[in-house]
């Protein structure tokens, strides 16, 4: 369906990544003779492992690109998900059942190496099985290739005849980026063996053009083989195969890891050696520890995709995955909650914006283009909807102790009555959320400490005014009187205008006596939801220093 007039020329301005990217398509339409019958994305996927959080970032930012692009013009467009599947397996995975018996079928395609976990025709069959689950899970839209059907059926089969008409062009576009010793043994193209089925690494002796064949030699038996280049019978290294790939199937789009910039602007030179235009693209920024390193499969020092589920929502992770995708970021446990967080406040703003600020809203391009409604828990003064962040339900929990998704509801429900886990279904998995995180992660690490003498006498002072209020203040109105006690030395700051205002080391330090943590959520609304009692009782427990005896 069209997009909507005025949808469409805001499009067209945003300064959204999605949208600057999609632009580019729209340029590459300009310079075509022609107009194109469709937009072809595509994501590429090598099934020697399990599908991980990499894949699932790549598959959901070109699928941002592309409905931001689906936004801006008519034309059709289609997201091809290829599996590399074709390719031999050089090296045994450490997270897989019946290594010896893999070991004994390296170097063979991954469709031909028996399934270790005994569920599928092969190996690869099973990674592209896992693949695709994966893909369908968070319902994205797409179609698979397997590069193993594809060369086997002979849809490959033009191009790669044109790769050995063009060999001495690819030739000298390759060997340049090669080490001395492996240049004089490279050829782009990997011969099956006709007997044992391993993709071989050897030089070509001799091109046979009207043939359509190479002749090669096996290096252990010295025996010369002559091997078509077509019907599944060779395959091509991976840099001349991905812009072999490009050419054959008309690839508009496709991004890539930093790492693969070298490897991107090799394929876009054959890829135009065999006479069709490079796709367009972008190459994000790789994903770094806690410790600000490279994360490395082989290392394990990275979050997986399983891990940042077990404690948050997929579209937290898309929102990881949407911000400053050029920028190096770290991905480990600490920025679930900030993710979780940033998500729910672009979703409850959504709704209060105009055309072009929701078009720069993550939320649009996570939903492509039709976000939920927030769920509405209270209204704040002005009336707009307020949610329960997800520190805030962090905090709850170590307050209470929660182990179970009940002792938070009752909290909840009340502060607000009309709320159930069958009204707010987000809230209800983020309760569940929360409980777990907090007890793999803030629970160990939780450190409170008594006050000093001037602190004591704030928390009492502040006791006393929390008391003075009616059971069912707002968490603005106990948000002021928060304000209201913090405003006395060392606390005190004086604004430009000469107004009093209160320093973030009044907060700091409730949150490190009262919650045993560093930083925290709104204080007035952590009291609203705990309770004004419960609140009464957490300081007293702190002046006694039970809270402290208790950690």
């Amino acid at each position: 369906m069209p997009a909507d007039p005025a949808l469409r020329a805001a499009a067209l301005e945003s300064k959204a990544w999605p949208f600057e990217e999609a632009r580019k398509l729209l340029d590459r339409i300009k310079r075509k003779k022609s107009a194109p019958r469709e937009i072809l994305f595509e994501t590429g996927y090598g099934p020697s492992g399990l599908p991980h959080i990499g894949t699932f970032g790549e598959v959901a930012r070109t699928t941002m690109v592309r409905h931001a692009f689906e936004t801006m013009s008519d034309v059709p467009t289609r997201l091809l998900c290829f599996s590399d599947d074709m390719d031999g397996l050089r090296k045994v995975p450490d997270n897989i059942p019946n290594k010896e018996m893999v070991r004994e079928h390296l170097g063979r395609q991954l469709t031909k190496i028996p399934d270790p976990f005994g569920e599928y025709e092969s190996f690869g069959h099973h990674n592209n099985a896992m693949l695709r689950r994966f893909l369908d899970h968070y319902g994205f839209d797409y179609e698979f290739a397997s590069s193993t059907e594809y060369y086997a059926a002979g849809r490959f089969d033009a191009a790669l005849l044109l790769v050995l008409e063009r060999y001495d062009e690819i030739m000298a576009i390759m060997l340049p980026s090669l080490r001395e010793e492996r240049s004089q043994t490279y050829s782009p193209f990997l011969p099956v063996h006709p007997r044992t089925g391993v993709v071989m690494q050897v030089p070509v002796i001799e091109r046979k053009l009207d043939a359509g064949t190479i002749v090669w030699r096996d290096p252990d038996t010295a025996k010369q083989y002559e091997t078509p280049v077509t019907g599944g019978h060779c395959k091509l290294q991976w840099k001349p195969d991905w812009g072999m790939r490009w050419h054959a199937l008309g690839v508009d789009y496709e991004m890539a890891g930093k790492d693969l910039i070298d490897s991107v602007k090799l394929s876009s030179k054959i890829c135009a050696a065999l006479g069709s235009e490079p796709p367009e693209g972008f190459n994000y920024e790789l994903f770094l520890d806690e410790r600000g390193q490279k994360i490395s499969k082989s290392k394990g020092n990275g979050l997986t995709i399983d891990e940042w589920l077990a404690y948050a929502d997929p579209q937290s992770l898309q929102l990881f995955m949407y911000n400053r995708p050029r920028e190096a970021k770290k991905l480990y446990f600490d920025v679930i909650p900030r993710a979780v967080d940033e998500y729910q406040s672009f979703l409850d703003a959504y709704p209060r914006q105009d055309v072009r600020q929701q078009l720069t809203n993550p939320v649009w391009h996570i939903h492509s283009g039709r976000p939920p409604q927030p769920e509405v828990l209270v209204a704040d003064a002005s009336g707009r909807s307020q949610a329960v962040s997800f520190a805030l339900l962090l905090n709850l929990a170590a307050v209470a102790n929660a182990e179970t998704k009940d002792v938070l509801w009752a909290f909840l429900r009340r502060y607000a009555p009309h709320v159930s886990p069958e009204t707010h279904p987000r809230l209800d998995a983020l309760v569940g959320y929360a409980i777990r995180y907090f007890h793999d992660f803030v629970k160990p690490n939780k450190k409170y400490r008594l006050p000093t003498e001037e602190e004591r006498q704030a928390l009492a002072e502040l006791d006393e005014a929390l008391a003075r209020l009616p059971s069912d203040a707002s968490a603005e109105v106990i948000q002021q009187t928060i304000y209201d006690v913090g405003r006395r030395d060392p606390y005190k700051t004086v604004q430009k205008d000469g107004s009093t205002g209160v320093s973030l080391a009044w907060f700091n330090t409730l949150y490190q006596i009262l919650l045993g943590e560093e930083k925290g959520p709104r204080f007035g609304s952590f009291v609203a939801l705990y309770g004004l009692d419960n609140t009464h009782t957490l300081i007293a427990k702190a002046l006694a220093g039970e809270l402290v005896k208790g950690e």
